[in-house]
């Protein structure tokens, strides 16, 4: 019975890291995929993560899908006089060496159409189409409506 009770407990350890896992396509890597809970299933959902172009050629990000909405698109923060929206747009660079990032307050995933509403605890995939290094698919956490930034040791907003 305590391997088994030690058995669940690594498992469940083990979790959080490989929700904060690196995934890597050419020159480009995903980390710190995530995205908050929503209300219900009629409010748009977000998502956050960075991108690092360890290559010498610029690349785009130039599309976002997911089973779990039926319209995601990609999303930038414009604040003119004052007043912000958040109007779709067609791609977000990913200059060589640069690490580029779906944040808020920036460019960020929308998910628009939800099937479900997004809960605490859950995940789900999230596929990122680029220009050059072609579709990475990576693992989405659905952390708590208040939160700031992915609860990945190593994070940074």
């Amino acid at each position: 019975m305590k391997r088994l009770i030690l058995a669940t407990l690594v498992v469940f350890a083990a979790m959080p890291a490989l929700a904060c896992e690196t995934v890597r396509v050419g020159d480009i890597e995903v980390e710190h995929a995530w995205s908050r809970a929503t209300i219900g299933a009629d409010r748009p959902g977000v998502v956050y993560l960075s991108i690092r172009n360890t290559g010498s050629t610029d690349d785009a990000l130039i599309g976002v899908a997911t089973p779990i909405s039926g319209m995601p698109m990609l999303h930038e923060t414009v604040v003119s006089d004052g007043i912000a929206s958040m109007p779709h747009t067609m791609s977000m660079p990913v200059p060589a060496g640069q690490t580029a990032a779906l944040a808020p307050g920036g460019f960020h995933g929308m998910l628009m159409g939800l099937t479900q509403a997004l809960k605490k605890g859950d995940s789900f995939p999230l596929t990122l189409t680029f220009e050059t290094a072609g579709d990475v698919t990576v693992t989405v956490d659905v952390l708590g409506m208040g939160a700031k930034e992915a609860e990945c040791p190593d994070a940074q907003p």
